[in-house]
């Protein structure tokens, strides 16, 4: 299929492509870049937005609702005009506290998108820098590394060795070599060699491209457009779906049980199919959806300031299921600040040379300040110490003739120089076992030195350099026949912190081990530090001569895995899965990408490539182990809340709805009006909207928990009679002492219910027994629930009370609601004893059945098919180019 602009530019050289856009080499200078922003706007193909419309659908597309209204319109027309128009309100009243909760939580998620930024290296001003990716625009020259996701649609102008992986747009699963060279006029997308495609991800080797087409009329762009990505369900959204079976099936049965005894009782057709109804809205928890919102929305808010991102908001619940977290070592167990210390010289080589030659070891471009722009933590250290900077003048005169990038199977990074006086020489940097094994001669105390960095806990870059012709046709066959010149040493000492975080996540009972590229010896030493002395130690060539049960056994002893490539780490992840139990990831570089797919919760960093970033489900703006046990406990405590508004709601509104279709056998009008059970519910759902807010007890942030269906229906059937026994104490006090006619009876069942089933959340919100030994409920759910139970209290005593149905009632009924209250919240809790001690624990699903992986992870838009899930539906995201690469040429991550 021809491409658009693509193949228009990949069809002419690369001097007529910059001529049509009135760019040179070096770039647009800041001030026509913003000027052509204005006028093709931003580089995104769409953003996350909170739409109301949308919203307010979700809201409404309950058919319960949809039937209730529908019978209020038919109640309206044959002359029960009031109770149409109350119901309507309440209707109506209901659906729009769904929509403003459910709208904030919208507009969190929206802020959060907002905040994950992308970031590419472009030439400006005739010098390299970073800007977002949104800011790009046709005739910015972009630089592509290994590992960026290519920010825009772009004609290549230089490549070294550039292979990109284009299966988002080709389907293709092999990487595809790029070149220079232009293609005929209407070549196949598929064959656009001169051309990086947005999208598409850097697989090997770098390139330098200008933009030709931007957002939507970018190839990936114009397909993105035309679909919509649905995301599959995570599985605290699976457990949500199947709690609302369950209520389904509950309110249809009582709900047509109620209806056909109303209407063999001979009561009006149209009352009895009101009151069904209502018993049906009654019993489904309509602001169970508002609920999960506003805890989940403020709960991303705390992360947020914890320095916690989420890209959505259900999955603040699956990483408070996580219990056991790989990790990288660099930044997250060590302060990440990479500084370097000395230059160790083989005999023959000054310690001024190695510094030298590791300056000019380099792929990325260097900015007015003489700092690499866009370069590895390694490079970076290098080039800011002190004594680089004396060296900096002294380079001016080098000229780079050709580059091998680094990846993560050579591990190293190769340089073709020419000095002043016109010498080509080969310079190789990268890790040491790597080239060593392609130097000639090794000496004895070098490979001792190197022994000693590494027991040291010092990170160890090697430099080899040989004679080479002005070639810029680099490739792997040239790193050979190398002469080591010695040896750049950087420190990277752990956290002062780190040792507290790892001891509150094993509090949290989350087991830690460390996956890195760096050598064993400094991952053991790092690990040790920090009191982790019981450290098993396997390496990649051990995980190669194991097979798959070999390793499940060994990965339970096992904490530090060093030397991994991204395949060891994937297949480490997907193993720990197989044994049960949730995973988590965190990791920020390109050869992470793979196990963070793996992971049930993949986690990175903002300074992060983007093909990580893309992989992860959470993001952290601090790579922190602190930081990641704050979001942990967090996603425990929204649950913890969520649970409380499930269990509460079944059990005390299957409690009043079995007592009102007990009543319907008894008596010889509606128990309660359509109107005043759905007045009831609304004033009920309301004061849980409070619940978000509300404080954990600790034993419930100990341990993951799940979703048991099973577990809630048990709790429904044990604790909704309980609410059925005092309601029809209730019935007995109103009929057999007070002599209530039809408008009393149904007030006082209106203010008991309200009063029980609203005050109950005291007793149901902790485990503890009494209650009151749990921590302190949250104010805002004190005053909300009490508050509630006294609108209902003095509704009978308003000017509404006529138009609701209501009627004053005595004093006396109050002080009787009061002590059905204190004897109901104690049987409860003597109720909890009993069933807490014989529920068990609920039982930990397999990863196998039915587990969230399978359900999730195959929505993540990967860009890369050998990282992209069997079964991955809609486009990878435009993201862009982040130039800030965590790997570095000694191959530790």
């Amino acid at each position: 299929m021809p491409a658009g602009r693509a193949a228009s530019a990949a069809a002419r050289t690369t001097s007529e492509v910059l001529d049509d856009l009135e760019v040179t080499g070096d770039g647009l200078s800041s001030d026509e870049a913003a000027r052509r922003l204005k006028r093709w706007g931003p580089n995104a193909v769409h953003s996350h937005r909170a739409r109301a419309w949308l919203v307010l659908w979700h809201q409404l597309r309950s058919p319960l609702l949809g039937l209730l209204l529908a019978a209020a319109a038919v109640s309206y027309f044959v002359g029960e005009r009031s109770d149409a128009v109350i119901i309507g309100a309440i209707v109506a009243l209901s659906v729009g506290l769904g929509f403003v909760n459910e709208y904030r939580a919208e507009k969190t998620a929206q802020s959060l998108h907002a905040k994950i930024q992308h970031r590419a290296v472009v030439r400006r001003d005739g010098r390299p820098q970073e800007v977002e990716v949104t800011g790009l625009v046709p005739g910015d020259v972009v630089e592509l590394r290994l590992g960026d996701i290519v920010p825009a649609d772009l004609r290549l102008l230089a490549t070294a060795g550039l292979e990109c992986g284009e299966s988002v747009l080709t389907g293709e699963s092999l990487p595809v070599a790029k070149d220079t060279a232009a293609v005929p006029a209407g070549t196949a997308l598929a064959d656009l060699s001169g051309c990086a495609l947005m999208g598409t991800v850097v697989h090997s080797g770098s390139g330098r491209g200008v933009v030709v087409a931007t957002g939507a009329e970018a190839e990936f762009g114009k397909i993105a457009a035309g679909l919509s990505g649905h995301q599959l369900e995570t599985e605290f959204q699976v457990g949500l779906r199947r709690f609302s079976m369950l209520l389904v099936y509950v309110a249809g049965a009582l709900t047509t049980s109620i209806f056909v005894i109303n209407v063999v009782l001979q009561r009006p057709l149209i009352d009895a199919l009101l009151f069904s109804l209502a018993i049906a809205v009654g019993i489904t928890p309509q602001l169970l959806p508002a609920v999960v919102s506003t805890s989940l929305a403020a709960g991303s808010r705390r992360m947020s300031r914890r320095k916690v991102l989420v890209k959505r908001l259900v999955c603040i619940e699956d990483l408070g299921d996580v219990d056991v977290l790989f990790t990288d070592k660099t930044g997250t167990l060590t302060q990440g600040r990479i500084d370097f210390m000395r230059a160790v010289p083989v005999v023959g080589t000054s310690a001024v040379e190695v510094l030298r030659l590791g300056l000019l070891c380099t792929e990325t471009d260097v900015d007015d300040q003489g700092r690499p722009v866009g370069g590895n933590p390694l490079d970076d250290a290098l080039w800011a110490s002190p004594p680089a900077a004396a060296q900096r003048p002294l380079l001016s005169g080098w000229k780079r003739a050709g580059v091998l990038p680094f990846d993560h199977e050579r591990r190293m990074v190769s340089v073709v120089v020419t000095d002043p006086a016109d010498t080509t020489v080969l310079i190789t940097k990268g890790a040491p076992e790597a080239v060593l094994e392609r130097c000639v001669e090794v000496p004895d105390a070098v490979r001792q030195a190197l022994g000693a960095e590494f027991a040291a806990g010092n990170r160890v870059v090697a430099v080899a350099t040989r004679p080479a012709e002005a070639s810029t046709a680099l490739t792997a066959a040239d790193e050979h026949n190398l002469r080591l010149a010695g040896l750049l040493v950087f420190l990277d000492p752990p956290k002062s912190d780190a040792a507290d975080a790892l001891g509150r996540l094993d509090a949290l009972g989350i087991t830690v081990k460390i996956v890195t590229g760096d050598n064993p010896a400094v991952a053991a030493k790092v690990c040790h530090d920090l009191g982790l002395t019981s450290a098993g130690v396997l390496t990649g060539a051990d995980l190669d001569t194991m097979d798959d049960e070999r390793l499940t056994t060994a990965i339970r002893d096992t904490t530090v895995f060093a030397r991994v490539s991204p395949e060891h780490k994937a297949r480490i992840v997907r193993i720990q899965r197989r044994t049960g139990g949730d995973v988590a990831f965190l990791g920020d570089g390109v050869n992470d990408a793979l196990a963070l797919h793996a992971a049930d919760v993949g986690i990175s960093v903002d300074s992060a490539t983007d093909v990580a970033k893309d992989a992860a489900d959470v993001i952290l703006l601090e790579k922190d182990l602190g930081v990641l046990a704050d979001g942990v406990v967090e996603g425990r405590r929204i649950f913890a809340n969520t649970i409380k508004y499930v269990l509460m709601g079944t059990s005390s509104n299957f409690g009043n709805m079995f007592s009102a279709a007990g009543a319907s056998l008894f008596l010889p009008f509606l128990p309660m009006l359509p109107s005043q059970i759905l007045l009831n519910n609304l004033l009920y759902d309301t004061s849980q909207l409070a619940i978000p807010t509300d404080e954990v007890d600790e034993e419930q942030v100990r341990r993951p928990a799940h979703w048991d269906i099973a577990f809630i229906r048990r709790f429904m059937i044990c604790f909704g009679p309980i609410s059925s026994l005092f309601d029809f104490a209730t019935f007995a006090v109103m009929l057999w002492i007070f002599h209530a006619g039809p408008a009393q009876f149904r007030t006082g069942w209106f203010v008991e219910s309200l009063a029980t089933q609203t005050l109950v959340i005291f007793a149901i919100r902790t485990r503890r027994i009494p209650f009151w030994r749990s921590r302190r409920p949250s104010t805002a759910l004190t005053l909300t629930a009490l508050g509630v139970v006294a609108v209902g209290a003095a509704l009978p005593a308003t000017p509404l009370a006529p138009v609701l149905g209501f009627q004053l009632l005595p004093p006396v009924f109050f002080a009787a609601v009061a002590a059905m209250v204190v004897v109901y919240l104690l049987l409860v809790e003597i109720g909890k004893r009993i069933f807490y001690r014989t529920a068990g624990t609920p039982a930990r699903p397999h990863p196998a059945l039915g587990h969230r992986h399978l359900r999730r992870r195959a929505a993540r838009f990967s860009t890369v098919t050998r990282l992209r899930r069997p079964g991955a539906t809609g486009p990878a995201p435009a993201h862009g180019s982040q130039a800030t690469r965590p790997t570095g040429p000694d191959g530790a991550p």
